[in-house]
This record gives structure tokens, sequence and C-alpha cells, in this order.
């Protein structure tokens, strides 16, 4: 069965074609730059090469039509019809507290996330639109999937999701945790379990999905109890251009100091903050690696920091779940940047940590594995996240029902 994965944003829309009984990936690309004079699709051919089109893409529905070239194309394509694709599994970030798992496409789904729109303003309507525009390409005889990055988290406790706020304003606005990276945290989870040889539901596991946006969660038995992301992706510790939790009256002082709208705020703390805000250089960790290395001062101050954070949320996530047998490290950062794994497991000895720092000083460039001593208290693991395998899992399953 041939699933076509997407995840469409604002102006780009990733695209991957997976055979879900085989779970490969067929072909994989990219269209950037949506609604611009700039718009090209990016792909890789079945050799590898890389291939970039300079494309009209007004619309999504457009984009969806530079895919379909791209699948089908006589000399780079990997299909010959349209038919031979399944379905269609869509990423959607916000499913609120109304989806816990994924579910086929109809106009009551469509209406909620458009509904839980003004909690991901910039991820929700795209999707929406990716699925709109899939529809117009594909047809309706193509059943399309959604696979909310919320659904995981659903299963934390109402002391963990609670904000201390006036209760009216959960009642009226839905205030309250509701997490992201749930497709990551869950795959890393059930990968966790699989290479520790032991059921999911006898674990307690801290998953720490690192890269230009982060979030960790503590999962109990297979279940998150909570996590570090709040009722949006700013929530948490600092990230590549967001700020992360703060004392809130930082908010309302700087607001007051420099007569800055709601709108301009959410601009500070979502896009000029995390390590761009405190480093002044750059929110590529690459970047801000290189500056350090050079003997920049606030390029090590910015690292210091996330460091610290990270190892916090892992200690209290301890504390939460009564113990810990295994950590997990993926993602972007926690994929690829060795000292961000040293640094943080140095806080954790006191809870037996022991890392294998020969083994974490090359385990980067898709390089994974066991990263801590085999003596080590709790294991620590480097697991490559897969979430596009996730929404083809999840979109596979419920598809084989109909």
């Amino acid at each position: 069965m041939k699933i076509l994965v997407i995840n469409a944003g604002s102006s780009s829309l990733k695209y991957q074609l997976i055979d879900a009984d085989s779970e490969t990936v067929l072909a994989k690309g990219n269209c950037e730059r949506i609604g611009t004079d700039g718009a090209f699709i990016g792909f890789k051919a079945p050799d590898g090469e890389k291939i970039e089109r300079k494309i009209q893409m007004l619309n999504h529905t457009q984009a969806f039509e530079a895919v379909k070239s791209a699948l089908t194309d006589a000399e780079y394509g990997v299909v010959s019809d349209l038919s031979e694709i399944s379905a269609v599994g869509h990423r959607i970030v916000q499913g609120g507290s109304y989806f816990d798992k994924s579910v086929l496409v109809n106009n009551d789904v469509l209406n909620k996330i458009k509904e839980l729109a003004p909690l991901a303003p910039l991820h929700n309507p795209a999707a929406l639109q990716g699925i709109e525009a899939c529809t117009k390409v594909f047809g309706t005889k193509i059943p399309q999937v959604t696979v909310f990055d919320t659904a995981f988290h659903q299963t934390m406790p109402e002391k963990a999701y609670m904000y201390a706020v006036p209760y009216k304003y959960y009642e009226k606005f839905g205030v309250r945790k509701y997490g992201f990276h749930g497709t990551s945290h869950r795959y890393v989870t059930d990968k966790m379990a699989e290479i520790m040889g032991r059921k999911k539901e006898e674990l307690k596991l801290i998953t720490c999905h690192i890269g230009n946006g982060s979030s960790i969660s503590a999962i109990k038995n297979g279940k998150v109890i909570d996590t570090t992301m709040g009722l949006t992706p700013l929530g948490g510790f600092m990230m590549g251009t967001r700020s992360g939790s703060l004392d809130p009256s930082v908010v309302t002082f700087i607001a007051e100091k420099e007569n800055m709208t709601p709108e301009e705020l959410s601009k500070m703390l979502n896009k000029e903050s995390g390590l761009l805000g405190v480093s002044g250089i750059s929110s590529d960790d690459r970047d801000v690696t290189a500056a350090e290395a050079n003997g920049d001062r606030r390029a090590h101050l910015a690292h210091e920091m996330l460091y610290y954070q990270i190892a916090k949320y892992i200690g209290s996530y301890y504390v939460a779940l009564g113990g810990c047998d295994g950590i997990v490290f993926t993602a972007g950062l926690g994929e690829n940047q060795p000292q961000l794994r040293e640094k943080v497991c140095e806080y954790l000895k006191c809870f037996g940590v022991k890392m294998d720092k020969e083994f974490n000083a090359q385990a980067w460039h898709g390089i994974t594995g066991t990263l801590s001593t085999p003596d080590s208290a709790i294991r620590v693991e480097l697991i490559a996240t897969d979430e596009e395998m996730v929404i083809a899992r999840d979109t596979k399953a419920i598809v084989e029902l109909l």
C-alpha cells in the first residue's frame, strides 16, 4: 500500500511517498515559497540525484499539481499513475482536546480543525488548505487521514495540563497545555521499547525532541503524563527563536517599556528570542557553535542556558515519573549535537547516568545507538525520529478498516 504523507505549511508543502507494507520511502520532496514568484519544488530522483525546478505555485492546489508531476515524471517519477496511491495522510499541528487519535477526514473533522485555528494560526489553516488542495487534485475517492501533533499528549492528567489562571478561560477558550511533536515522541517511545526488549506499558521514559523547535515528554507505561510545550509551541525551554516559558511579568514589563502590541510581542517571543535572541548571532545552532568555538561569550551563554534548562526538565520529569528507565535524544539537535548531549548528561550524573563519551562524540549524521555505558543507572539512547512513518502507519491502519 502506497501512502502519500503531507505536511502543509503556509508557504510550503513537504511530501513523502511511503510503501506502508515494507515501510520504505519511495520519494520525498518539498514545495517552497508557495504564493511567490520564487516558488520551486525540490526532490530526489530514485538514484539520489537532487532535482530542483522553479514552477508557478500561487496556491496549495498548484503545489499538489507539482507533487503529482514529480511523482509521475517520465524520467524521475516513481508511479505511473496516481491511482497507485492508496491514501493520503496529513500532519495537523493542533487537534485540541477533540482528537486523541488519528481519524479519517470528513466534514466534522474539517470543521473542528478550523475551529482550533486560533490555537495554531500558522499551521491549522495551512493544513486545511492542503486537504482542500489534495481533494481537488486527487479527487474525492482517495481516502485522507489526519494525524495530530497533539493527540499523543491527550493522556496527560488534569493536574499537568491545566494552568493556574481563572478556570473560566479553560471553559471559554480551551486555555490549557496541549503539547506538540506528538508523532515524534510516540515514534521514539515505541522504538525505545523495542530496543530495550520490553513492553512500553512497563517503562518510564523521558523523550527529548531537540531541534529548532523542541519539547520533552514524560512517558509512563506508554502514555504521556507531562510535556514541555503548552497552549502553543512557545512553552517549555528556549529554542532556536522561541523564548520558552517565562515569568509572565517579563512580557508585560517589556510591553509597557517598548509600547508593544500583542502581535509585536508574539513576534519577539516566537521569532526573535531563544538562541538567536541571547547569542545575537543566529537561530542555527551550527552558527552558534562556531561562534562559541571562537570565544564568543554570548554564544557560550546561550548554550549554557539551553543545556541547563533541558537538564532541569529531565530532572523534574524523573520526579514526576517516580524514576526513569530510559532517556531518548532525537530530532535535529538531539541527533546531531554531541556537545549538547554530553553537557546535559553531565547534569544527570546525580541520577546515576554514565555516558559513553567516545561513542557520543561520533554519533551524528545518521549514527544512532546507545549513548550510556552498560553500568549507567538509566539507559540513554540516540534514536532518529520518523514522524512521516507514524503518519503512514496510522493512515494504513485506518484505510484498511474501510
